[in-house]
């Protein structure tokens, strides 16, 4: 079972999200925050096989809190969720520490 936290502060996008993945053999949303504090919680609390982080939230950016997430745990898979299409928003977080960029 693949255990995911998706990080977006969208709450619709999050649900939809939510359902897509949870009708997916082996995965499972288990937390969702609606920001990077609150994932940067939730991480303390939990293991996650896959965290979905927003690269746009209030507060700190997608790219702070994933060098965060890295800091905290370096083998982390994360990734990032963007609307931005050009290539340097996914070359900035890959550089960063995410292990994938989806758009």
């Amino acid at each position: 079972m693949i255990n995911v936290l998706i990080a977006d502060d969208h709450t619709i996008f999050r649900a939809g999200l939510r359902q897509i993945l949870n009708e997916t053999p082996d995965i499972t949303v288990v937390d969702e925050a609606s920001n990077g504090r609150e994932a940067l919680a939730q991480l303390g609390q939990a293991q996650y096989d896959v965290i979905l982080l927003d690269i746009s939230m209030p507060g700190e950016s997608g790219v702070e809190i994933l060098k965060q997430i890295k800091n905290i745990r370096p083998d982390q898979v994360v990734l990032i969720l963007s609307m931005h299409q050009e290539e340097q928003y996914a070359l900035r977080v890959l550089r960063a520490g995410a292990s994938g960029y989806v758009t």
